[in-house]
């Protein structure tokens, strides 16, 4: 009888065994100071790559390289996650499925249809719910930590604009490729001419017909670098400095570089070339009460305080200004009764735009969400402007902004990254 149970469990054990033999658990491949990047994350995104580059018809490098930067990826990833996590920074449910919505209005596609098409394309509804929440975080914490090391002179403003003005009313705009050949931290003289010289074998390459994205994949330091160095289409005015003097006047499919920054070697790309006809433009004079959900005002209370509030005013029993006055959360509109002046609708979130340009004058919105909170709209008056002197100026000002914000941008995340623990653990053949 005791040889019979024996039999029988090792049978099962045997059983289990070879059950379970195929099947990998989830492993740590990276510790990222109090995080970690998990060997399917790096799977998933390299994946990911894979896809994208089969649409697109794009070759890649070996899948060492694109795991090597994959993992990169993961790690500036992880590193804002945590800072998210840190200073607090959530988005809420229904803040995503307000972005959601938006994203599949902005494709003409239906909630529905969206949903079919991202798993059409491997990857599950969820997963993709959940990258577009990381996505938003992500700039949240981009906007709170680069924005107040972004300045912007009276005399830079001045200088745009009259450079905008001898163009002829045309802006430049370049479709870019970007390879970085980066130094490392506090780099030797020796470690610059490395870097120096990697750049020019890659010129060399490219002149000598390798592709331009495989390179830029399998090499590049640059935050492109995975989706093959492709910068997408850029003003002259907005693109770093560096850039724009090096690529004015500059033809479809030339090659320049390298060029050194105090991040590395550059190598650049014009992809294609167009200019932009000088268009009127549309501004709106608004006010707005902005209420913010918090952990004792939950989001529905926050949406049916603006609710009662719209009543209220409907019925002439409150005043806008007072009531903006009184509860808004914008302290910068709040003390002028909500209003937030005259202002191109793009300059604002899309929800928020996207409602601006549906109102009457006079007439106030239901209650909007955007990533801000719950908003209560009232358009006051709307003209068409054609590049009067402001215009021009705050043109140039958000010019110069999104230059600097992404330069400033680059240089946040490698100091982070500097400044961080990270190792990569040796990945164990199965």
């Amino acid at each position: 009888m005791k040889l019979i149970v024996v039999s029988f469990l090792a049978g099962i054990l045997l059983s289990t065994s070879v059950k379970s033999a195929p099947q990998m658990l989830d492993s740590v491949s990276v510790i990222v100071d109090q995080g970690v990047v998990l060997e399917s994350q790096i799977e998933e995104l390299v994946a990911a790559v894979k896809r994208n580059a089969v649409q697109n018809n794009q070759t890649l490098p070996s899948d060492r390289a694109l795991r090597t930067q994959a993992i990169e990826r993961l790690i500036i990833d992880s590193l804002q996650t945590q800072l998210a996590e840190r200073m607090g920074i959530q988005i809420s449910d229904p803040q995503l499925d307000q972005t959601i919505a938006n994203i599949a209005q902005g494709d003409n596609l239906t909630l529905a249809q969206l949903r079919e098409k991202v798993t059409s394309e491997g990857m599950s509804y969820e997963v993709y719910r959940e990258e577009i929440r990381k996505e938003l975080i992500v700039g949240e914490v981009r906007r709170a930590n680069v924005r107040r090391r972004v300045y912007i002179t009276p005399q830079e403003i001045a200088n745009l604009v009259k450079l905008i003005d001898e163009q002829g009313g045309k802006e430049a705009e370049y479709h870019l490729g970007h390879i970085l050949i980066a130094f490392p931290n506090d780099p030797t003289d020796a470690d610059i001419e490395t870097a120096k010289g990697t750049a020019q074998k890659v010129i060399e390459l490219l002149n000598n017909g390798s592709e331009f994205a495989k390179i830029a994949t399998a090499s590049s330091s640059g935050a492109n670098a995975l989706e093959g160095g492709d910068m997408g289409w850029m003003n002259i005015n907005s693109m770093p400095t560096l850039f724009a003097e090096a690529v004015q006047n500059r033809a479809k499919d030339e090659l320049i570089g390298p060029i050194r920054s105090g991040a590395g070697f550059h190598v650049l790309k014009v992809i294609d070339t167009r200019g932009i006809e000088k268009v009127e433009v549309t501004e709106v004079n608004s006010r707005h009460i902005l209420i913010k959900p918090s952990v004792i005002l939950s989001d529905e209370k926050a949406q049916q305080m603006l609710k009662d509030f719209r009543q209220k005013l409907l019925a002439g029993e409150a005043e806008f200004a007072d009531l903006a006055k009184a509860h808004s959360a914008d302290p910068g509109s709040a003390l002028k009764g909500g209003e937030l002046g005259w202002a191109d609708p793009s300059a604002y979130v899309p929800e928020f735009r996207d409602t601006l340009n549906t109102l009457e004058v006079n007439e106030i919105s239901e209650p909007v969400r955007t990533v801000h909170g719950w908003h209560l709209m009232q358009l006051l008056e709307r003209r068409v402007d054609d590049a009067t002197e402001k215009v021009k100026e705050d043109k140039a000002t958000q010019l110069l902004y999104q230059r600097k914000f992404n330069e400033e941008t680059d240089a946040w995340l490698r100091e982070i990254r500097a400044g961080a623990y990270i190792d990569v653990l040796v990945k164990k053949d199965s």
